[in-house]
């Protein structure tokens, strides 16, 4: 059992991708803020491709996912070629 210091826990931000097609292969890539599962060979590139380059946009501001606002993410995650859905 953890003992509890009393010291917060910095907060930590994880990016995941879930690819919802398949060519029969399980495939699983992990970085330090990102997880990404499933998909066919192309759609995990793709997914691979986004995470790498937001996370390059990321350290050229100087910036770490958990310091960024929904914002800022959402301007990132724009400016590499992915867009908010809507639910509905």
């Amino acid at each position: 059992m953890a003992k509890k210091t009393g010291k917060k826990q910095p907060s930590k931000a994880l990016m995941l991708g879930v690819g919802m097609d398949s060519d029969g292969h399980r495939r699983v890539t992990e970085g330090p803020n990102f997880a990404l599962v499933g998909g066919s060979h192309e759609t995990h590139e793709i997914m691979t491709e986004k995470v790498v380059k937001i996370n390059e946009k990321l350290a050229a501001k100087g910036k770490q996912l958990e310091q960024v606002s929904q914002d800022e993410f959402d301007d990132i995650a724009h400016s590499v070629g992915l867009h908010r859905q809507n639910p509905g």
